[in-house]
């Protein structure tokens, strides 16, 4: 019978335990020894080089909040394990613990906080519209009875839907299912514009065969900003996360890594994707918040 009793309370315990560091990433970190970033594959934040190499503004500075994150737990090493996450998926597997800290390219807005918590904001996006140079687009006006794609599970679904409304305008919309399928959508001519944030219609167009083939045209369509993912209802990771971002911010890191990779040529191809910062983004470093989406308003 005691044996049956301390079988029960050894269980109970490593039960507690787990579920305290379900809400506890510090110590689910310091414990285990690895941390698991969640990172994208075709983003202007962040891709993929191959053979899982992952890199980008916003992979990089997601490396940096956690070898901060290392040195305040005190641990000679931490494994950095690179997860992989789409639109569609991004959210539950932050929620279901899989990934520990998502850096890509997510829009904090009101009804993704009542799922997951955000960083202070690292970018400010705005919603652009990308197409072939010589389509004769250079407006939402002009995407009248045309064809548009955006990726599946993305804020730009709505925006789109918005504008729509609001405009009068009709069109066929097509989805693709991460952002390099979309772009390769406005490649071969199977949609005539495509709704996307800046920074990653910029990208796809710097990685294309022929750069000159594309601009970014027309009006901004919303203002959206961007920051790295986290469980709910765990203020110390939170705090922890925030505080090594505004650590970048002050030291003017987050600056020069901004400059390396939106100023400078990057890896595969060495284009420049040449998106100057901007006054946006340069008001939430300064200012270092988690508002949503829903605070800014397109001026």
């Amino acid at each position: 019978m005691k044996k049956q009793l301390l079988a029960v309370a050894v269980t109970a315990l490593a039960a507690g335990c787990a579920f305290a560091q379900a809400g506890d990433t510090l110590a689910k970190i310091k414990s285990s020894g690895s941390v698991t970033l969640g990172v994208r594959e075709s983003s202007g934040l962040g891709y993929t080089l191959g053979n899982g190499k992952y890199v980008g503004f916003h992979t990089e500075m997601g490396e940096r909040v956690l070898a901060d994150i290392q040195k305040q737990l005190g641990l000679p090493k931490l494994e950095v394990k690179y997860q992989p996450v789409t639109s569609q998926n991004r959210i539950p597997l932050v929620q279901n613990g899989t990934v520990d800290i998502e850096c890509g390219s997510t829009t904090n807005n009101l009804a993704r906080q009542k799922d997951v918590a955000f960083a202070v904001t690292t970018y400010v996006e705005e919603v652009r519209i990308a197409v072939n140079a010589k389509s004769g687009i250079n407006g939402i006006k002009d995407l009248n009875g045309k064809t548009l794609v955006t990726t599946t599970g993305t804020t730009s679904v709505q925006t789109l839907r918005k504008n729509k409304r609001a405009d009068g305008l009709t069109f066929k919309e097509v989805m693709g299912k991460d952002h390099a399928d979309s772009f390769l959508m406005l490649e071969t001519g199977r949609a005539d514009a495509f709704i996307m944030d800046g920074s990653i219609l910029a990208a796809n167009i710097s990685k294309s065969k022929n750069p000159g083939d594309y601009k970014i045209v027309g009006e901004v369509l919303s203002v959206e900003p961007i920051a790295c993912m986290l469980r709910k209802d765990d203020p110390a990771f939170k705090k922890a996360v925030d505080d090594s971002i505004k650590r970048q911010i002050a030291d003017g890191s987050l600056g020069k890594l901004y400059d390396k990779w939106f100023l400078q040529p990057i890896p595969p191809a060495n284009v420049k994707i040449g998106l100057p910062l901007s006054d946006a983004t340069k008001d939430a470093w300064a200012n270092p918040n988690d508002k949503p989406m829903e605070s800014y308003e397109v001026k």
